[in-house]
C-alpha cells in the first residue's frame, strides 16, 4: 500500500478488524455474538454432561432474548475432543463449551497438552452428586459391600470416561481402602446404565438424573451417594453417604461452562452477565429440579479461583492413579 492515501489505509485495516471480530460491538464499546452460538458437549449425548450442555443452552436463549444456541456434541478421548475442539477458536466469543471437572483431570492424566489456563471460566451454575449402583439382583447392599468383595476377589466398576469424575471417586475410594478395581471405561453416563443391567459391569457411578428411571422401576438399586451430606430429595434420602457406610470419600461434579481463550474483556463480561441471567429462568429450575442439582453459581475470576483450588486438590490423587 506504498503511496496510499492514510485515510484508504485506514479503511482497509477497519475492514480487516471488523471481519476478524465473531460479534457486534454497540457504540459504547459493548459486544454481542453475531449469528448462532455453539455450545459444545465433549461427551456424547443422553449422558449428565449433555443434559447440562442442553439446558445450559436452552437457559441462555431465555436469559438473552434473540440468542440463538445450537448443541453439538463432540464426544471422544474421555472429553479430549470436544476440549480441543474449543482450544481451536481461540478468540472466538461465538463458542462455548459446557464443562464438567474433566477440565482438571484431563490435564492431571498427562493424557492431553491443554490446561484450564487455556480457556475462559465464565460461570459454574450447580454440582451434581454421585450414586453408586448395582443390578436389583447384586449381592452388594451397600458400598461398604462392595469394598470387601474387592477386598477379596474381581469387581468390575464402570466409568463415564478414563479420566473423568468416576475415575476420580474411585481413585479416592481405593486410597482410602486400599482396594483395587477393574475398570471399564465407557464414554458417558448414558452407556453406562445399559452396561450395568446387561451385565457388562458389576458397579456404576451416575448422575441421579441419569439412573432416576431404573431406580424408581427397580431394575437397578442405589448403595451410596459420594455427596458430604444425604440428598434432601426424598427420592434419595435413604441412600447413606459413602463416608457413613466407613468409607471416608466426597467428591462432586460441578456443571457450567467456558469459552476460548483469547477472549477480550467485553467478550467474557457479556457471557458473564448472560449466565447470571440463567438461574432466573424456568428452564433451569426445572434442570435443577428434574436432575436433582444443587444450585451453585460463581462467575468469571471467582470461577477460575474455584478451578485453581479443586485443581490443586485433584493433583496428589490423580497423580498417585497414574
Amino acid at each position: 500500500m506504498r503511496g496510499a492515501p492514510i485515510a484508504a489505509v485506514l479503511a482497509v485495516l477497519l475492514a480487516t478488524t471488523a471481519c476478524n471480530g465473531s460479534g457486534n460491538a454497540d457504540a459504547g464499546g459493548a459486544w454481542k455474538p453475531r449469528g448462532d452460538v455453539r455450545m459444545i458437549v465433549p461427551f456424547s449425548a443422553g449422558g449428565g454432561s449433555d443434559l447440562a450442555g442442553r439446558a445450559i443452552a436452552g437457559a441462555l436463549e431465555k436469559a438473552e432474548p434473540g440468542l440463538k444456541v445450537t448443541v453439538e456434541n463432540r464426544e471422544g478421548g474421555s472429553g479430549a475432543v470436544g476440549y480441543s475442539a474449543l482450544l481451536g477458536k481461540k478468540g472466538n466469543g461465538n463458542y462455548l463449551l459446557a464443562t464438567e471437572n474433566a477440565i482438571l483431570s484431563l490435564p492431571l492424566s498427562g493424557q492431553v497438552t491443554f490446561s484450564r489456563k487455556d480457556f475462559t471460566p465464565i460461570a459454574k451454575l450447580a454440582e451434581d452428586g454421585g450414586i453408586l449402583v448395582v443390578k436389583k439382583d447384586a449381592p452388594y447392599k451397600t458400598c461398604a459391600d462392595v469394598v470387601a468383595a474387592a477386598k477379596s476377589g474381581r469387581v468390575s466398576v464402570g466409568m463415564s470416561g478414563a479420566y473423568g469424575v468416576d475415575n476420580v471417586i474411585f481413585t479416592m475410594i481405593e486410597q482410602k481402602t486400599g482396594v483395587k478395581f477393574q475398570r471399564v471405561p465407557f464414554e458417558s453416563g448414558g452407556e453406562l446404565v445399559p452396561a450395568v443391567l446387561g451385565g457388562q459391569i458389576q458397579v456404576a457411578l451416575l448422575n441421579p438424573g441419569e439412573v432416576i428411571g431404573q431406580l424408581k422401576s427397580g431394575d437397578l438399586r442405589g448403595l451410596c451417594v459420594t455427596t458430604d451430606k444425604r440428598y434432601t430429595y426424598p427420592e434419595f434420602a435413604e441412600l447413606g453417604t459413602a463416608k457413613e457406610q466407613g468409607i471416608d470419600v466426597s467428591y462432586v461434579q460441578f456443571r457450567g461452562f467456558l469459552g476460548p481463550g483469547g477472549l477480550d474483556e467485553r467478550e467474557s463480561a457479556y457471557w458473564q452477565e448472560a449466565a447470571k441471567g440463567i438461574a432466573k429462568t424456568a428452564e433451569f429450575q426445572k434442570w435443577l429440579k428434574d436432575n436433582y442439582l444443587q444450585q451453585a453459581e460463581l462467575y468469571g475470576p471467582a470461577f477460575g479461583t474455584y478451578l485453581e483450588q479443586l485443581d490443586t486438590a485433584l493433583a496428589p490423587v490423580l497423580k498417585k492413579s497414574s
